[in-house]
């Protein structure tokens, strides 16, 4: 039998209408026998569009309530396939009447007044009316279907979809090493509220939930946690501020993008004075660069404690140097770090070339095919050294850690009078001006280097 081209359709007064009868089980849900919903054209064309996507809104919504017969009390296969059906039915719906979708809350908390007054009137609600709209359009218009997806969701398994699907722009270009260590320090966020107010759904945190993960963290950083640690402010912003972009993200994935976050402006005032401390260059060439001191270190973290030195840069980026970023065969040595089809940099200004110079240069020498047994374990390497700076006494102060000899890399640029430009350039640091150029080229960039490299013994290698 052929396709009725024109079911469900009538025309009246010049104007194509839908019309349609609804199924007798559901006249309770619906509140009338037909639907009868003019389609506001002339043209049999656009009648048909707009006829089918009401067709297919019903036929998801009537397939829904079916299913929701059938379905048992509690969060089951059935009722979430009702749950999605019902919804996505009414953003069908309100589609069809020229609205998009925005949850109830969305609705109470943003809208303006225009907006509901006209999604009022869509419904012909208002004072002296006589009409009872039915609960597929209250549903459709005022937003009250509820959300499937955040209907089954709580926090840990919230932050699992953001790891699998919604994070994805975060993921995908870096290296399954950097992909562990983004997830642990995101997962340690979430664990951390887990801990402090359970795992609760999404859709019931509140502005109270946050504000008494807020004060858990207070708590913490004036009397220490279970194992005696004092968290400082900066470490507390950080995982509130992780908690804060899981709610954000969740709910833009799930088409409720303009719901008020209950995290917002929450963080503490960080104390600067608590940055790390740098090395003096005294201490740098009298304690550290001395001769058989690291002989119980091997080949490769020895050079990256050297390569780190003369070059500032950061742990990560030098565990990550492989034979095509090291260039020593030629007129000036150097590294070039740059980002990889799976391995990426921490921005686009870390992209650079770092000439070779002082015990840097002779270091690499030694290692010329770069680090393998450290690909991407900076963290390993990081506490490796720490152990054994500590046991020599290297660490001037509690502020002082392996990161700190970048800083002392910076401090001594600034201090020899190398142009800004450059220092952002070598560091891989964002700069505020025009860029130009290349900032230099190789030998300009090694000579000023010359300016601060340590002397060092030829026996230290």
């Amino acid at each position: 039998m052929a396709p009725d081209n024109n079911r469900f359709l009538i025309h009246l007064n010049g104007r194509w209408r839908y019309n349609r009868r609804v199924p007798k089980q559901f006249y309770h849900v619906v509140a009338k026998r037909m639907i009868r919903q003019s389609l506001k054209t002339k043209s049999i064309d656009i009648a048909r569009m707009r006829r089918d996507a009401l067709e297919k809104a019903d036929d998801k919504y009537w397939n829904a309530l079916a299913l929701e017969t059938l379905s048992n009390n509690g969060l089951t296969e059935n009722t979430r396939d009702v749950a999605e059906k019902l919804y996505k039915a009414a953003v069908a719906r309100a589609l069809i009447h020229g609205f998009a979708y925005k949850p109830i809350q969305t609705l109470i908390d943003d809208a303006t007044l225009d907006d509901v007054v006209a999604r009022l009137r869509k419904l012909d609600v208002g004072v002296g009316e006589k009409r009872q709209p039915s609960v597929v359009e209250v549903e459709a218009l005022l937003g009250t279907a509820p959300n499937p997806t955040e209907l089954s969701q709580k926090v840990s398994s919230a932050f699992q979809l953001y790891v699998d699907k919604i994070a994805f722009d975060a993921q995908f270009k870096k290296s399954d090493a950097q992909k562990k260590s983004w997830e642990k320090a995101k997962r340690t966020s979430i664990n951390y509220f887990i801990d402090a107010i359970g795992d609760i759904n999404m859709a019931d945190i509140t502005r109270d939930h946050a504000i008494k993960y807020r004060n858990w963290w207070m708590e913490r950083i004036t009397q220490g946690d279970p194992d005696g640690n004092f968290p400082i402010p900066y470490t507390a912003n950080r995982h509130i501020g992780n908690i804060r972009t899981l709610y954000r993200e969740f709910y833009e994935f799930i088409g409720d993008e303009f719901r008020e976050n209950p995290f917002r402006k929450l963080s503490f005032k960080d104390d600067k004075s608590s940055q790390r401390a740098s090395f003096e260059d005294k201490w740098v060439r009298e304690r550290i660069l001395v001769p058989g001191l690291f002989d119980g270190l091997n080949e490769e973290l020895r050079t990256i404690l050297y390569v780190l030195i003369e070059t500032g840069a950061r742990m990560s980026e030098i565990c990550s140097l492989e034979p095509d970023n090291i260039f020593l065969d030629c007129d000036i040595p150097y590294i070039s770090i740059r980002a990889k089809a799976k391995r990426e940099v921490k921005s686009v200004d870390s992209n650079r070339d770092i000439p070779l110079v002082g015990v840097a240069l002779e270091a690499m020498k030694c290692v010329p095919a770069g680090f393998p047994k450290y690909m991407d374990k900076n963290l390993l390497v990081s506490a490796s050294l720490m152990k054994a700076f500590k046991n020599r006494k290297l660490l001037p102060t509690k502020n002082h850690v392996i990161y700190s000899l970048r800083h002392s890399f910076e401090d001594r640029m600034l201090e020899a009078g190398i142009d800004y430009d450059l220092r952002c350039a070598l560091m891989g640091h964002k700069n505020e001006r025009p860029k130009y150029g290349q900032q230099g080229s190789l030998k300009y960039r090694r000579d000023e280097l010359l300016k601060i490299a340590h002397p060092f013994s030829s026996n230290l290698f």
